[in-house]
């Protein structure tokens, strides 16, 4: 029997760490998921233990080679963003993997605005909110300030998918979607580095920039398999979209963050928009995508424990609550605490709600879902301005819950609104963006399972 032709894609999440082996018709054919426990820098804080990642790369690499009926014809990668690996002469890491959780010092921050402009300006410029360690570019500037002698050490900074990507072709790269994802590095006027990176002398730091398509030779001996330079996940996992549909959608990615995407939008991001978490990212062939971000995975995890706790109830039940019209429209119809335009997006109503207000706790869910979709319908209205789009696609967790897709729907009704079913988008994409380089047939157009979810309210007796 002959091997089957494979691409296998390490996705990276902060929790779960995935391998995937997907055949040329893009079905998964092998599967891995892997934890590692934190490790903690300098400083005592949490951070991810990069000895054990790379180490599994190597673990895993060994374990396909194993199963025979398997051909390797490319290796790629997608993780998240915000992470710097600082590498030496040799490619040796000089420092932990900071978490971009991790405080940002305010006399460093308000030193590096000092000399670069206003925030606001600044942000404009770079289609980055100000978010201290979430912009990357300002790991590197604290990196600089705090440990000088490190700082000069740096043959490159590269961002956690390119140093995958290196660990497998012995080549130091960066690409697009990394460096065009918040990191207050990329000058989207001028499509080119903001000026600071070479006022600071941090420019030469930087890794020749390849196109996110790009694929690379394997430096093993003897390995004919191609390897691709890795994506920022968010961009991957659009990658799926913008190959199966020519008109114009917008994709909410949902997990921990909730993402609004929307790369039919070319309109430039307005201080207020930047403000609300607003920002530009550069999709894998270059051109920007205009998205607004929420912290509602997190908090929707937080406030379903919250729910459980005072109704003694199991968490798992949440996962399965079907929506209730006749609960939507009567909480709807009561005087409530709304999402606002300068507080929603930071926090939910919910989290000032008084559970004991409820008469159980499938109608607090209902509330709850209703405060989210309040939260997600001022955010995606920020990428949907001055665009004309017809869809709505929505992916990851709150494409299976029920109540949120049919709120969302009614919160939308002059747009389609689809939940989306797809296998791990974010690796498929991976996979896609080098699919020139392994797979022989054409690209696949029957990716994406879509379920439609009318606006229309339905009649409540």
């Amino acid at each position: 029997m002959e091997p089957i032709p494979v691409i296998a894609v390490f996705d990276v999440g902060k929790t779960n760490k995935k391998l995937f082996l997907f055949d040329e018709n893009y079905k998964i054919v092998f599967e891995r998921t892997a934890r590692f426990l934190e490790t903690h820098d300098e400083d005592g804080d949490a951070c991810e233990n990069l000895d054990s990642l790379r180490l599994s790369v190597f673990d895993s690499l060994r374990e396909i080679f194993k199963h025979k009926q398997f051909d390797l014809k490319a290796v790629n990668f997608s993780t998240y963003g915000a992470s710097f690996v600082y590498v030496d002469e040799a490619g040796k890491p000089l420092t932990p993997l900071y978490n971009y959780l991790k405080p940002y010092p305010p006399e460093l921050g308000r030193q590096f605005y000092e000399n670069y402009g206003d925030e606001a300006r600044f942000a404009l410029e770079t289609a980055s909110p100000v978010l201290g360690n979430l912009n990357s570019g300002l790991q590197l500037y604290r990196l600089k300030y705090e440990q000088p002698e490190v700082f000069k050490q740096i043959k490159y900074a590269l961002h956690l998918p390119q140093y995958m990507s290196y660990l497998i072709s012995g080549q130091m790269v960066s690409d697009l979607t990394s460096i065009g994802c918040h990191t207050a590095l990329w000058d989207f006027e001028k499509k080119t580095y903001h000026n600071w990176l070479s006022a600071e002398g941090i420019l030469s730091k930087m890794a020749p920039l390849h196109p996110a398509d790009n694929v690379l030779p394997a430096e093993f001996p003897g390995s004919t398999y191609k390897v691709g330079i890795g994506l920022h996940d968010s961009s991957a996992a659009l990658i799926p979209y913008l190959v199966s549909f020519n008109m114009p959608f917008v994709l909410i990615s949902t997990g921990t963050w909730s993402i609004s995407l929307n790369p039919f939008n070319q309109t430039p991001l307005t201080a207020d928009e930047l403000k609300q978490d607003c920002l530009n990212y550069l999709q894998y062939k270059g051109s920007p995508v205009k998205a607004s971000r929420l912290f509602t995975g997190y908090e929707y995890e937080q406030q379903v424990k919250r729910i459980a706790t005072h109704f003694n109830r199991d968490e798992i039940r949440y996962r399965t609550i079907n929506y209730d019209p006749a609960i939507a429209a009567r909480l709807n119809n009561q005087p409530s605490l709304q999402a606002n335009e300068n507080e929603g997006l930071q926090k939910s109503a919910f989290e000032q709600r008084d559970l004991n207000s409820f008469a159980d706790d499938v109608e607090a869910y209902h509330q709850l879902m209703i405060d989210i979709v309040a939260q997600q319908t001022i955010s995606t209205n920020y990428v949907l301005n001055g665009c004309k789009v017809k869809r709505i696609f929505v992916d990851g967790g709150f494409s299976k819950n029920s109540v949120f897709m049919h709120l969302l729907a009614l919160a939308f009704p002059h747009l389609e609104v689809y939940a989306a079913s797809m296998a791990q988008a974010t690796a498929v994409g991976t996979a896609l963006a080098i699919h020139h380089a392994w797979n022989t047939k054409t690209l696949p157009h029957d990716l994406i399972e879509l379920k439609y979810y009318s606006g229309v309210q339905s009649e409540v007796v």
